[in-house]
């Protein structure tokens, strides 16, 4: 089994022509979805100033096992999908984007992915979006591998969780664990419940996801 499943993953676009972007959102798709599939939230905002990519997981899961598994468990695959992440930021800032001008969103296992990635890649960045997702690992596990980074690493970065209650993937528990761990990286988190939501993304979270990127441009 090849140890970096991931790489060779085609990596799709949408809106603006990255050479005219002025910001950058980088989308993940969940289990059995696909960069076709996320991208389709693109069409959903107004933003004429947003490239819009999406990278493509191979087998179209981004790891294997429940993302509340034991983080081994879902190896080769988690940590290739994390720098296949890192590699698509470093390619978006090779055109001319900054970080801080590049937003990680995803839904289910693609905003579990999002959630990781800028908790464990700490740094200054757009913002943060994850449609029902939180920090990847066993129930009840504290990050300390997490919080020994320096202090307030996330620098005032955005970050809106969202998702609903009960959902039969991601317990809100989690969901506010993972916030109160962005929030001690230094990220500025919002959070929104949505009882008896399906496991889906609302016509609401679209447009609380609009607003969000819209104060991102100002």
């Amino acid at each position: 089994m090849t140890t970096d499943p991931h790489a060779g993953g085609s990596v799709l676009r949408a809106g603006v022509p990255l050479p005219q972007a002025s910001f950058a959102a980088l989308l993940l798709h969940g289990r059995g979805g696909s960069a076709e599939d996320i991208l389709q939230l693109a069409g959903e905002f107004e933003l004429p100033d947003f490239a819009f990519v999406a990278p493509e997981a191979r087998d179209h899961i981004w790891y294997p096992r429940p993302f509340l598994s034991p983080r081994e468990a879902n190896e080769p695959y988690l940590s290739s999908a994390l720098a296949k992440v890192a590699s698509v930021i470093a390619w978006l800032e090779q055109t001319g984007i900054p970080r801080r001008h590049i937003v990680v969103g995803g839904f289910s296992q693609g905003a579990c992915l999002a959630t990781e990635f800028v908790a464990s890649h700490p740094a200054r960045y757009g913002g943060l979006i994850a449609f029902t997702g939180g920090l990847i690992g066993p129930p009840g596990a504290v990050r300390d591998d997490l919080l020994r980074s320096a202090e307030a690493p996330l620098a005032g970065t955005p970050a809106l969780l969202c998702s609903g209650d009960p959902d039969p993937y991601i317990p809100w528990s989690r969901v506010e664990e993972s916030a109160e761990i962005l929030s001690a990286l230094g990220a500025r988190v919002t959070t929104k419940r949505y009882p008896g939501r399906p496991h889906t993304v609302s016509r609401e979270e679209l447009q609380l996801a609009q607003s969000f990127l819209a104060a991102i441009r100002q």
